[in-house]
Parts: C-alpha cells; structure tokens; sequence
C-alpha cells in the first residue's frame, strides 16, 4: 500500500513481502531502533529498454542483514526519498537517446526539426534543444507555410516554440505546384515530405552559409577553407510508433530518404503525451491536427482554393460550439467527392453540433453543395474502397461508412 499509493511503484506480488520487511527494516533505521550491519544492502533500479524505449521499473534487494542494537541520542536521523516516478525515468532515457542520435557535437553542428506544433514535433524540439552540449551546436525548429497550415496552428506553433526557448524559422513551401500533391490519389503525403525537406536543407545550408562568412570576417581565415564538416546538417521529425504503423503514412518514404531521425520514433502517442506533460509543454493534451489536406478525400484534387474553404470551415464549427469545442476536441471537416462537406466531432459533441443549421455557411456561403455531421475518425478519408478503386470516374469516392441520414443531413 505504501509502495502503490506514495511511492507510485507496482512491484510483482511474489517481491511484495520481502519489500515490506525492508521498509519496516528501514523505518526502524530512521527511528534508532537499528543500524546496518558492514554487508550494506545493495539496491538496483533497471531502468529503461533501450530498444523499445518502454519503461519498466524493477527494485531489487539481493541482501538485506539488520543487527539489532541499542540505539543512541546522536544515532543520525535520515530521510527516505521518494525514488523517481516512472516517467522521470522515461524523460532521462530518452534525453540520453536523442543526444546519442545527435551524434559528437564536433562533428554535427546543425540540427533542424520539422515542426508543426503539434505534441510529437513539440517534444522532439524540447528534448533536442535541452540536449545541446555547446553555443556551437546549433538546433532550430522550422515551420512549412502553405495552404495546407491553417493559421491557428501557425499561432500554436510561434507559443509552444518560444515556452521551449527554440529558435523558430517560417519558410513558404511549394508542395502546392507538385503534380503528384495536387492529384491527391495516395501519395500527396510524399510530395510533401520530400518538398519539405528539401526546403529545410536548403534554408539550413543558407544559414550554415551566412554563419561560416561571418566567422571567416571575424578570424581572418580564408574564404576557400571547406567547412563542410564542421557543419554537418541532421534532420528530425515527430514520428512516433503509432505513426510508424500506419500504411497511409506514405511522408515516411521522404523522412528515409533525407535520413531524417526521430528520437521519439518508439513511444506511443500516449507516451508522448505523457512525457510532454512531464516536460510542461502546454500542448501535451491538445487533439491532433494533421495538416489541411489530409481533410480531403482521396481524388478530391488539393487545391489552394479547396483548403481555404475548408479551413473557414473548421473555423466557423470552432466559433458556433465555442462553449463545447477547445483545443482537446477533436474536429475536422472533410471535404468529400461531389463538392460534399463533412463535420467529425466527438461522439458527446454531436447532440450540440445537431442543434445548429450549418447550410447557410457552408452551402450559402462556402460553396459546397451539402454538408452532414457524424462521430469523428481519425483517417476516415485516407483509404479508398474497392467500388472506388475499380471505378473511371475520379469524382465518385465512396467512402468508409459515409452513411447520411436526413436529420444529420443539410443542403
């Protein structure tokens, strides 16, 4: 009970007595009744999988020899120390793992994030910035702006990177000009990725670039001095084990090929959210927002105009159910084939979102031909059905469990 409620620890049952008999040991110790004999006990806390990133907490006393003796008014009094949560551990392994993934700061001076301000990036940004070993490694979050980022996550973005402390750069992406991110038949997630990394290596190299001349003008050196090592780029992301088993999650063919690491590559979503909230990032607890595009369905073409309906869209569902909506609420509107809209909210949303006309903002005033309301489902548009697949026509997507009833139905 004591292990369980102050301590937070879960031992096995079989260690349960020989635990309690150490304690009592040790509370007597602190009381005079007794003092250790030469044989100190020997205590070893296995920390964490090195692989797995999982943590496990294993207390193990291989000795435990008391002899009783009478004690005295100057027996020394200590005090038993709560050991580390679960957690505290998890953050130490995974700090040691990602400056591991830094690599010798001689050798690898500039280290860049992909950053959405979402939780994932978020943390990888927390731990990066707080594993830096000198002035000269240099670590930068940067944002991609397209169409496809709404300017609320812009907004979360610019807070959760100045609470780390992290420099945060903002760079205009062209995934919006690929041919493969506009036809949105599978692979637009790749286009992007591969657009975005080539944009944060050549911003990166801009920046290595203007740091080395200035560095030649203030020592004197010479202009041809290659400098190339001394300023060795790495690339990170957010993915995290969740992601990593998720076949529609095609952007990580890109972050293989630009070699980009992710120190939080083997915790589950729900353990980055625990170790964000360890680590006070205020956006440990927020609903997951992918970028606009992943609202569309697949053959729905990603158009500039396409995204920006659908952004004033979510903006419009957050202002009318801002007594019931925050930022730990999941919402998306998915734009479906046939000009159709789509609001997803939370089951305990839906009786709320039922009680409102939306047809005079969307259909008046957006310009989609219809839109209905139903429980929300993360990835409900990503994966076409067989009908879709074997179907000529690019605008008819039928979609998982798109089943409209006429009371959720307007337009």
């Amino acid at each position: 009970a004591v292990l369980k409620g102050f301590y937070n620890i879960d031992l096995p049952k079989k260690m349960v007595r020989q635990t309690t008999t150490i304690l009592a040991s040790l509370h007597a110790i602190t009381r005079g009744a007794l003092r250790p004999t030469t044989a100190t006990p020997k205590r070893k806390v296995v920390v964490v999988s090195s692989r797995s990133l999982s943590t496990t907490l294993a207390v193990h006393v291989e000795s435990s020899r008391y002899s009783h003796t009478a004690a005295t008014s100057t027996t020394a009094k200590h005090e038993m120390q709560p050991p580390p949560s679960t957690t505290t551990l998890l953050v130490d392994e995974l700090l040691a793992h990602t400056r591991e993934l830094m690599g010798p700061h001689s050798t690898i001076k500039q280290h860049v994030i992909a950053y959405s301000g979402g939780v994932d990036s978020s943390l990888v940004a927390s731990l990066l910035f707080q594993s830096r070993q000198s002035d000269n490694e240099q670590v930068r979050a940067v944002l991609g702006l397209s169409p496809a980022v709404p300017q609320e996550q812009i907004d979360l973005a610019k807070k959760v990177a100045d609470h780390i402390g992290i420099p945060l750069s903002l760079i205009r992406t062209t995934e919006g000009e690929d041919a493969m991110y506009i036809e949105n038949s599978g692979q637009a997630c790749l286009a992007c990725k591969t657009n975005l990394y080539s944009s944060l290596q050549q911003l990166q190299a801009t920046i290595i670039d203007h740091v080395a001349n200035e560095s030649l003008v203030m020592s004197g050196s010479s202009s041809s001095e290659d400098n190339s090592d001394s300023h060795h780029l790495q690339l990170y992301n957010g993915t995290n084990e969740d992601d990593r088993k998720d076949s529609t999650r095609v952007g990580l063919i890109a972050a293989q090929n630009f070699h980009v690491r992710s120190p939080v590559q083997h915790l589950t979503k729900n353990q980055v959210r625990q170790v964000a909230k360890h680590l006070g990032l205020p956006n440990w607890n927020y609903a997951a927002s992918p970028c606009l595009r992943s609202r569309l369905a697949l053959g729905v073409p990603a158009t500039a105009d396409r995204l920006h309906r659908v952004e004033e869209a979510e903006r419009y569902v957050r202002k009318k159910m801002c007594d019931t909506l925050d930022e730990t609420s999941n919402l998306r509107v998915r734009l479906l084939a046939k000009n159709r809209a789509r609001i997803e909210l939370d089951a305990d949303h839906m009786e709320a979102a039922m009680e409102i006309n939306w047809n005079e903002k969307f259909v008046e005033k957006l310009g989609f031909s219809s839109v209905s309301i139903q429980s929300f489902r993360s990835g409900s548009v990503a994966i076409k059905t067989k009908a879709d697949k074997d179907s000529n026509n690019a605008e008819v997507v039928s979609e998982a469990n798109d089943v409209y009833h006429p009371s959720q139905s307007f337009g």
